[in-house]
């Protein structure tokens, strides 16, 4: 009896002689707008896994307070990503090239990382927007300004802007459309006070990859002219536009000619009777929605 209970105890003790392992040990986790989220997600099972108290100097130490001791200290060895090197990204979110900075009443287009791809401003106080904006972010794909107080935009503003594919100026105080990108599919400008003579006669004209276009709400006299091929949906309703032309959406001297992609126009709101424009829709497959009588 004597020899098993002594040898009970060895067993006992054995564990306690092993000193508990050093706080710098444990790797911290740093969460970095580029870093993958896998590999954060695995990190922070590591620390759910070690969820024991730390001994330290006699004392018991969480794992979480350690954590941010350890935390506070190796930050001073990793250099700062790109993105929170940059003002922007203090006042904003930024996250895998798209930087989010919805209602914080921004004034201007803040400066951007350039590795940006997309854009969300709304609902901020921006007035104009400069050519030095997007000067030096050519990775831009998708920009919403929507729901600000946009009066007028540069020469060139988004000339540089080669890989834009969605552009937003909903709700601003535009009067007057800027030169857009090449290769944008969708552009929405509803909701602002832009006239005819704010759109120039080609706006719209060499932009073949265009499928929906949005120009609702606001002053247009008359519907844009030369639209691309390419457009799928057209919103015009609530404009001021009183008449259209046999030319409009067809080709007049082109009697098979056939608008083939075009699936929706919208014109109800405007003070014009559709249906004494009827030859103005002949190539189309369904009519425009608006008044007919």
């Amino acid at each position: 009896m004597e020899t098993l209970q002594a040898t009970f105890f060895l067993f006992v003790f054995v564990p306690l002689v092993n000193p508990a392992p050093p706080l710098q040990q444990i790797s911290p986790w740093f969460y970095e707008y580029e870093t993958d989220v896998s590999r954060g997600s695995l990190t922070q099972q590591d620390y759910e896994m070690q969820s024991k108290d730390i001994r330290k100097d006699g004392t018991n130490v969480s794992l979480d307070t350690s954590l941010i001791l350890q935390r506070d200290q190796s930050q001073l060895d990793v250099p700062p990503t790109k993105d929170t090197n940059l003002p922007t990204c203090l006042l904003c979110v930024c996250l895998s090239g798209s930087v989010y900075c919805e209602e914080i009443d921004i004034e201007a287009v803040p400066p951007l990382p350039k590795e940006t791809a997309y854009l969300y401003a709304r609902f901020n106080k921006i007035k104009r927007i400069a050519a030095s904006d997007f000067a030096d972010i050519t990775t831009l794909r998708r920009i919403d300004f929507s729901g600000n107080r946009i009066e007028e935009i540069e020469d060139g503003a988004f000339s540089k802007l080669l890989l834009l594919e969605e552009l937003s100026l909903a709700e601003n105080r535009l009067v007057k459309l800027p030169v857009l990108p090449p290769k944008l599919t969708t552009f929405n400008a509803n909701q602002n006070r832009i006239k005819s003579r704010g759109i120039k006669a080609n706006a719209f004209k060499k932009l073949t990859n265009l499928a929906y276009l949005y120009l609702g709400h606001n002053a247009l006299e008359s519907v844009p002219l030369n639209l691309p091929e390419s457009l799928r949906i057209l919103h015009l309703q609530y404009n001021n536009i009183t008449t259209i032309t046999d030319d409009t959406f067809c080709k007049s001297n082109n009697t098979r000619y056939i608008r083939t992609w075009m699936d929706e126009i919208r014109m109800e709101g405007n003070p014009i009777v559709l249906a004494k424009h009827v030859n103005a829709f002949s190539c189309l497959r369904m009519l425009p929605v608006g008044t007919y009588y």
